[in-house]
């Protein structure tokens, strides 16, 4: 039986047709013409393209030393369920994610030892400092912000982490663009030009963080990004002291998916900044394959501010080791019809002076 073949157009994906007039392949819907040697080379190549391979070997954190962890306390938040980890010396009356009082739970007995820790570099008086700090130049902020606003309680926390490293081989395929424009006496002519760009190579991560704690936002967390690891040691207990430790939630293999799609757009954009001289470049197709992946366990610095205004509680972080600051801020809502009202009279007025210039001409 012979077998039928279908080309799609590498343009638009429609199905393309021989044109006998022109000897080509040729698209009905975009009118792209192909040649037919290149076009059946192009169709063997993407028929040899290799999908995803994102599995992982990994393991993460240690057991504990006997006695290592008798000194050490959980408290469990009877609001949202989390579980704080401290030390016996450290007094825990509300729960850091929800601000809800928490109670005593018992001796802690951990699953397993993280690998490593970041230390507190900045105190809670540089905590304070970076709210203020935040607060600075928000045009769309409510003035009465920050006078009102009270801060409920300040925490430092560790928040656990999983750090992922991996060796990547990846094949990836772009769809690039070149776009011409000009004009005559009549008519404005836009002449766009498509590309298939490939781009293949090796490439290597190393501890791309994925938060371990469901009751912490993956973006909010991200946001706190970078952590300098270079600063990390290996843990020990001592470091606790004053502290709260989140005790994770979300397990290694819970945030492998998460880890692979980071890598994944990792290595995408890194090839991605390798194809210039066009308009446009946007992944087609991609085939990313991971090997001697292998994942660690560690705690990072985290301050949680906990503020109440307006009878709202908004939530903000910093980055114990780097001072970084995150948080979502309320909006003003007078200030932002004012500031639109203004930008769209500035775009009128902008506007109105290029047809006048033109009319000029």
């Amino acid at each position: 039986m012979s077998e039928l073949l279908q080309y799609k157009c590498p343009n638009c994906g429609g199905a393309i047709e021989f044109d006998s007039s022109l000897q080509k392949m040729k698209c009905p819907y975009c009118d792209a013409e192909f040649d037919v040697e290149a076009l059946k080379k192009y169709d063997e190549e993407l028929k040899e393209e290799n999908a995803d391979e994102l599995t992982w070997e990994t393991h993460a954190g240690g057991q504990w030393n006997e006695g290592e962890a008798d000194g050490m306390k959980v408290y469990m938040c009877q609001s949202c369920g989390g579980e704080i980890v401290c030390d016996e010396n450290t007094a825990a009356s509300s729960c850091p994610y929800c601000d809800n009082p928490i109670v005593m739970k018992g001796q802690f007995s951990g699953e397993l030892k993280p690998d490593y820790v970041i230390s507190f570099k900045l105190d809670k008086k540089a905590a304070k400092k970076g709210f203020l700090n935040h607060l600075k130049g928000k045009r769309l902020l409510p003035k009465v912000f920050k006078t009102e606003n009270h801060i409920d309680e300040i925490k430092g926390i560790y928040v656990p982490f999983w750090l992922f490293d991996s060796d990547v081989d990846a094949n990836i395929r772009y769809r690039a663009t070149r776009v011409r424009s000009w004009s005559d006496s009549r008519y404005n002519y836009t002449e766009t030009r498509y590309f298939s760009v490939r781009r293949g190579g090796k490439i290597a991560f190393e501890k791309v963080p994925v938060d371990g704690s469901s009751k912490m936002a993956d973006d909010l967390m991200e946001s706190l990004e970078p952590f300098d690891f270079r600063e990390a040691v290996d843990f020990q207990t001592a470091y606790l002291a004053g502290y709260l430790a989140d005790k994770y939630d979300v397990t290694e293999h819970q945030s492998e998916e998460r880890a692979s799609q980071r890598i994944k757009t990792g290595t995408e954009d890194a090839f991605k900044s390798t194809v210039k001289g066009y308009s446009t470049v946007v992944p087609e197709s991609s085939g990313v394959r991971l090997s001697n992946s292998r994942a660690k366990y560690a705690l990072y610095p985290v301050w949680i501010l906990n503020t109440t205004w307006n009878g709202e509680k908004y939530r903000f972080a910093m980055n114990g080791q780097t001072g970084k600051f995150v948080g979502n801020l309320p909006l003003d809502k007078g200030a932002y019809i004012k500031w639109l009202l203004g930008l769209t009279a500035s775009i009128s007025a902008a506007v109105f002076a290029v047809f006048y210039l033109l009319w000029l001409l």
